[in-house]
């Protein structure tokens, strides 16, 4: 990587895992803590844990298709401020119904599509690869850090405390992006209406399936944790205040444990197989998970195993994504992509919550595991994505009718397989296969 692309990459996957950890923080604490809230019942501590995944899947949309026309920076500096003031609605208030109010203002700030979208605007094609992987790492991190944070923060100064936490890592969140670099690029040009601009995405089959997959991986995840803390409490009897101290180890032996597969998946790209034995290895976790409640061993396995799954599973997909996504629809594709993430989460929320009312954990993982191995059959009828890099090529600013021309005279070019013309900027985004490329037409026409 270069120097801009090492200082966005940090800066951005620094954001995320910010952001992300006030999330993670409540996730393994709140199901048992969540009952000492005015008019707490099991549904509605799951509503509380998934209301934010629901208004991430709203409006992650609509703010995917503005961040392919509007400044980037400037929506994700609102999505921030947003998630700090739904923490302190949160953690002002006294009752369940307040909880859920100020986690659907934390949902407001529906920003993970756009910082994909930016980070992908400031790294090469060849490099995003390891970008995506860094912001996928960096959730796995933040999990590690928060399963100790949470529990502790909770047990000192209860659940206005961790909300109050939340609202001052959105803060820090500000900050670092005083030091994220201005693309080249942040107003982009189309002919497409919104409608069409988002049908091109919804319609692709490969993103499809993409999509469908984050919304799977994300439900699992956030039903286990209203599920593990109960196992945890009452089977193996640990305090709350103590489960940080089993995530830790697992979390980050989970981390270290996908980085190996990370890049047998980039360098003998190998994606595809290794995308599939990931989910094929969630499936495992949640079978064992579902016998782990009679036995400890099995129960610490499952947990271990599911770690390993989700860190590599979540570094890949949004490199699948960046590698599928159309050039000029990146943030729309992401946000989509964000959407089925978040209302993976609502989803998993709610029925975390119902199904531990039914007094049923081993029930809840039998079901988990079946929508793994639909997964499982969805992801092997993907194509395995093609390698390709990125290129970008600075001509005169033009008109629309010029741009139109050029990009009628590029798109023949034997080995350009995209291209995106924005015209008053004076810029050509390409995505070629090397081996093909016939560069020195490619450099005559732009030249010309």
């Amino acid at each position: 990587m270069t120097q801009g692309e090492r200082k966005a990459t940090l800066a951005l996957s620094s954001i995320f895992a910010l952001r992300m950890l006030g999330l993670f923080m409540i996730m393994p604490v709140f199901a048992l803590y969540g009952h000492q809230l005015r008019d707490a019942t099991p549904a509605l501590i799951g509503l509380a844990i998934g209301v934010y995944g629901l208004a991430q899947a709203v409006l992650q949309i609509p703010i995917g298709l503005l961040a392919d026309r509007m400044n980037r920076k400037v929506l994700i500096v609102q999505g921030l401020m947003l998630f700090a003031v739904g923490g302190a609605v949160a953690a002002l208030s006294d009752s369940i119904w307040g909880v859920i109010i100020g986690r659907t203002i934390q949902g407001a700030g529906a920003i993970s599509a756009v910082v994909m979208a930016l980070l992908a605007d400031l790294t090469r094609e060849e490099q995003r690869t390891k970008a995506m992987s860094t912001i996928g790492m960096s959730i796995g991190l933040s999990f590690a850090v928060a399963f100790v944070i949470g529990p502790f923060v909770a047990a000192h100064f209860g659940l206005s405390g961790l909300f109050w936490a939340t609202s001052l890592l959105a803060v820090m969140g500000l900050g670092l992006m005083m030091t994220v670099p201005t693309p080249t690029i942040t107003l982009k040009q189309t002919h497409q209406t919104y409608g069409q601009q988002l049908r091109q995405s919804v319609v692709h089959g490969e993103l499809s399936r993409l999509n469908i997959g984050i919304f799977v991986l994300h439900l699992v995840m956030t039903a286990s944790f209203v599920l593990l803390p109960h196992l945890l409490t009452d089977y193996a009897h640990l305090p709350a205040s103590q489960h940080g101290w089993v995530y830790l180890p697992i979390v980050l032996g989970g981390f270290v444990a996908a980085v190996p597969a990370i890049i047998i998946a980039e360098k003998k790209r190998k994606i595809k197989q290794v995308f599939v034995a990931g989910i094929a290895l969630l499936t495992v976790s949640l079978v064992l998970l579902a016998q782990g409640y009679p036995q400890k061993y099995t129960l610490l396995m499952g947990i271990s195993v599911f770690f390993i799954a989700f860190n590599l599973l979540e570094a890949l997909l949004p490199s699948l994504l960046s590698k599928i996504a159309p050039a000029g629809t990146k943030a729309t594709a992401m946000g989509i992509y964000a959407s089925s993430q978040f209302l993976g989460a609502f989803c998993g929320g709610v029925l975390g919550g119902i199904l531990y009312g039914l007094h049923s954990i081993s029930l809840a993982y039998i079901i988990l595991a079946l929508c793994s191995i639909l997964w499982l059959v969805v992801a092997l009828t993907m194509q395995s994505p093609r390698f390709l890099h990125s290129m970008m090529l600075n001509i005169n600013p033009c008109t629309q009718a010029e741009a139109a021309v050029l990009l009628a005279k590029l798109q023949p070019v034997v080995g350009v397989e995209e291209v995106v013309v924005l015209a008053q900027e004076g810029v050509v985004y390409l995505k070629v296969d090397k081996e093909r490329l016939d560069e020195p037409s490619l450099k005559n026409l732009v030249l010309a």
